[in-house]
């Protein structure tokens, strides 16, 4: 049985960033882990959680914006541009219209801008960090806790390319099925970089 999509109801950004920070306590804490937030906001993640004397520090992202038909874009950035090696151990996205999180280790994206996610797409690059929640307690893939990671190859390359972002006002992510993907994110200029292994799906 397919989950219902969810609906928006909070469509101010900001209000709906602190509500997926709290969407994020509930689900840490029905994952047996401890939740603590930073006093102020001075510090690089939105909250450290701890199971049996471990510790991680999580940076909270969400969103709602399409990326095609089956997946979504996500900003992974700080204000002042991508995240430095140590800002914080793990990013929780939260895909809002599928009430999915991903648990997805700082070194994955870092340096990057965004990043796409494919929900239904289980060869897709960040479909092993899906409802990861096991990374923040400390524990391996080797609980069976994680879903099951599936390779492959392909015998032709995609090569990398840079979608201008313009500052606009809104979040918009389309993809042309015979051209290029592109992204318009609100609050920043620049160019976008998206590895090939992010857009090399084929959609229909």
């Amino acid at each position: 049985m397919t989950k219902p999509k969810a609906k928006i109801k909070i469509k101010h950004a900001k209000r709906r960033g602190e509500w997926a920070e709290m969407r994020f306590m509930a689900e840490a804490a029905e994952n047996v882990l401890e939740v603590t937030k930073p006093f102020g906001d001075s510090a690089h993640y939105d909250f450290a959680v701890e199971h049996d004397g471990k510790f991680a520090r999580v940076q909270v992202k969400s969103t709602v914006a399409r990326c095609g038909r089956r997946g979504y874009g996500c900003t992974v950035r700080g204000s002042q541009g991508p995240y430095g090696r140590n800002a914080f151990d793990y990013a929780a996205v939260y895909l809002i219209l599928e009430d999915v999180w991903y648990i997805i280790p700082i070194k994955k994206i870092r340096g990057k801008w965004a990043v796409a996610l494919y929900p239904s797409l289980s060869t897709a690059k960040y479909e092993p960090y899906r409802e990861a929640w096991h990374l923040l307690r400390g524990e391996s893939a080797k609980s069976g806790r994680v879903r099951s990671i599936e390779a492959c190859a392909e015998e032709w390359k995609i090569s990398p390319f840079s979608v201008p972002v313009p500052y606009i006002t809104d979040d918009v992510y389309t993809q042309s099925f015979d051209g290029p993907w592109s992204l318009v994110k609100r609050g920043f200029g620049g160019d976008l970089s998206l590895d090939e292994e992010e857009v090399s799906t084929k959609l229909p």
